[in-house]
């Protein structure tokens, strides 16, 4: 036998082994964090007023705690109103739980358990909303802060982020607080009032907390949702963020000489800063097929397509190809890497008067395994010799620690999930903030999601035109966070 022939045996042979890893590997594969739903004891639903709950909803949609980047444009008289609210509607609630109030109207609410060696659990969620923004008011189907209960749904900022979930929690609460139900565990509701532009009322409330020594046996925040038409399963799919990103704002700053436009030097300081906004954009930071990412697409796999479930299963093989199928849509891709994203410029004040220095503001959504060190270095040597100067507009959040897919929590929330949605639970990336981000000193496993079923269009109207939330979404809500509560406090 000559060579030629020897070596196409081997190379035979070479490929029957790697075909028979595959087949191995992909027949006996399973979702890493998959959850047996008889491990966890549930507690049974109990029956919820819709009506009723959609209509405390709509009144708390009236209520304008809208935050905006300049804090003086803000109406405290608002948060002061919802809180006067709050007690009146959740009278049972108040009975039960003791009432804090830092940082002028961040809440902090406790319901003591009877076993004080059981650590607590906390549940977060934020008064505050965003602006609508000036003249779209019209495209809106019911006006924003009217709170109407009309076609099905509550209409209004915020009926979803994020007093979809402040509602449907004391809902859940004020109803067992009268049915008699007594936790065992306490359970602790923190509800920020500045989540979407400072987050001061979480950190307060967080230190407040450290400082008890409290150390919870998990934290729930809003976060991920029941995805109705996921695109790797073409099916719902309730997703539960391990981690969330870091956030960090980069100013990009190109000092120049001012004067007349009509004698420019050679190089203004608007053609430097877009030289350097340019080098910094065109370096994006790798793609890897790790992380909670990555964790997802392996959970999804085996009720997706037998390609899906191969590729997952030989990531040592298939990692390229991964990365290249989840990076198709900008969704898909940022839970992959840290992204870049340039949003605004500032430069002359008037079109015919050269700049006396101009300026970027680039946001990075940073990815856990990166640091907003990692990020720095790495816009500096983009730049290179450009003569621009590289700060932070305020100290950056660093990435969220990556939480348990094997803790008490976990199997409480996604059996919990899994059991109200009837659909697949796995892990996920949050690549927006949220105000759990603070809670690190109290707890080591802190979870995203709200068991909303929303298919991916309907996601563009959270911050956007026409949020409501469905009634049908309103009862889910009220039943999960009811079962959370009497499954992990009782």
């Amino acid at each position: 036998m000559g060579w030629k022939s020897k070596a196409a045996l081997t190379a035979v042979g070479a490929v029957l082994v790697v075909a028979g890893v595959v087949a191995v590997r992909t027949a006996t594969f399973k979702a890493p964090a998959a959850v047996d739903l008889s491990s966890v004891r549930l507690a049974p639903p109990r029956p919820v007023d819709v009506a009723m709950a959609a209509q405390h909803l709509g009144e708390a949609v009236r209520f304008q705690t809208v935050s905006h980047q300049d804090k003086a444009e803000d109406q405290p008289a608002e948060w002061d109103r919802l809180h006067a609210w709050l007690q009146a509607t959740y009278p049972d609630a108040h009975r039960v739980m003791t009432r804090e109030v830092v940082d002028g109207h961040a809440l902090v609410y406790t319901w003591k358990g009877t076993d004080p060696a059981l650590p607590p659990i906390v549940l977060m969620a934020h008064q505050d909303v965003v602006p609508v923004t000036p003249g779209s008011e019209g495209a809106w189907t019911h006006p924003p802060f009217d709170g109407a209960v009309a076609d099905g749904a509550v209409w209004g900022r915020g009926s979803i982020d994020d007093k979809g979930s402040l509602v449907t929690l004391f809902e859940a609460l004020d109803g067992l607080a009268k049915a008699g139900f007594t936790p065992r565990r306490t359970v602790i509701l923190v509800s920020g009032h500045d989540e979407e532009v400072r987050g001061g009322g979480a950190r307060a409330a967080a230190a407040l907390l450290k400082a008890r020594g409290v150390k919870a046996q998990f934290v729930l925040d809003e976060g991920m949702v029941v995805v109705a038409d996921h695109p790797v399963t073409h099916a719902p799919v309730a997703l539960i963020a391990l981690a969330e990103k870091g956030y960090a704002t980069l100013t990009v700053t190109a000092p120049a000489v001012g004067g007349h436009s009509s004698a420019p030097p050679p190089q203004t300081g608007v053609a430097t800063l877009a030289k350097a906004v340019l080098a910094i954009a065109d370096k994006p930071f790798p793609m890897r097929f790790s992380g909670p990412g990555a964790d997802m697409l392996k959970s999804l796999a085996p009720h997706a397509s037998p390609t899906v479930k191969m590729a997952a299963a030989n990531t040592w093989l298939f990692s390229p190809l991964l990365v290249k199928e989840t990076s198709r849509t900008p969704a898909g891709a940022a839970m992959l890497h840290t992204t870049i994203a340039p949003t605004m410029l500032k430069g002359s004040p008037k079109e015919n008067v050269l700049p006396q220095d101009a300026e970027a503001w680039i946001n990075y959504r940073i990815a856990p395994g990166d640091t907003s060190a990692d990020v720095m270095a790495r816009a500096k040597r983009a730049v290179g010799d450009l003569p621009v100067k590289l700060a932070w507009v305020k100290t950056p959040d660093e990435p969220s620690k990556v939480s348990s897919t094997s803790s008490q929590g976990w199997k409480t929330l996604s059996a919990l999930a899994g059991d109200e949605s009837k659909a697949p639970v796995a892990p996920a990336l949050m690549t927006a903030a949220s105000d759990s981000r603070y809670m690190g000193p109290i707890a080591d496993d802190i979870y995203r999601f709200q068991p909303l079923l929303l298919s991916v269009k309907d996601t563009e109207m959270i911050h956007g035109t026409n949020e409501h939330m469905t009634l049908a979404n309103v009862e889910r809500m009220v039943r999960f966070y009811q079962r959370l509560v009497e499954t992990a406090a009782k």
